[in-house]
């Protein structure tokens, strides 16, 4: 497969962009689909991926926020994080469909894994969101209509 290393570098910028490590993957999606390279379709579900997958680890790692969060050395307050449950809480899953959105989809998708959202929902609801998102950057960096 020509170009594997490009895919898999837009992989890990998109992988990494949805974990706690800010990274923007939106640039190095709209870059890779400007330079004509490469696959438009390929490139979008390869984001994707990355970006769902890194969405996942959030989940998981919100799992299992619950046994430390009472160490010194963790790096959410119990006030925040009552917030973010109550806010999560109160307009409910349907907020995964926001975890695209920078800054507050990271913690969203982490809530999420702390209030025990089911895996299944989870992942289609972020699925749709972050497919969504790498879709409308194709469209504005390809002209599509």
């Amino acid at each position: 497969m020509p170009h594997l290393a490009e895919y898999g570098a837009l992989f890990a910028a998109a992988f990494l962009s949805a974990t706690i490590f800010p990274f923007q993957s939106e640039a190095v999606l709209f870059g890779m689909l400007a330079a004509e390279h490469y696959s438009g379709w390929l490139l979008i579900l390869v984001a994707s991926l990355g970006n769902i997958l890194g969405s996942v680890v959030n989940w998981v790692l919100g799992r299992s926020f619950s046994h430390f969060e009472e160490r010194r050395w963790f790096p959410v307050k119990r006030k925040q994080m009552a917030r973010a449950e109550a806010w999560y809480r109160r307009y409910g899953r349907w907020t995964l469909l926001l975890s695209w959105v920078p800054v507050v989809g990271d913690p969203l998708t982490i809530v999420a894994g702390v209030l025990r959202e089911p895996l299944p929902v989870f992942v289609v609801l972020v699925t749709l969101a972050k497919t969504g998102r790498y879709l409308a950057v194709g469209a504005l960096s390809l002209g599509w209509t």
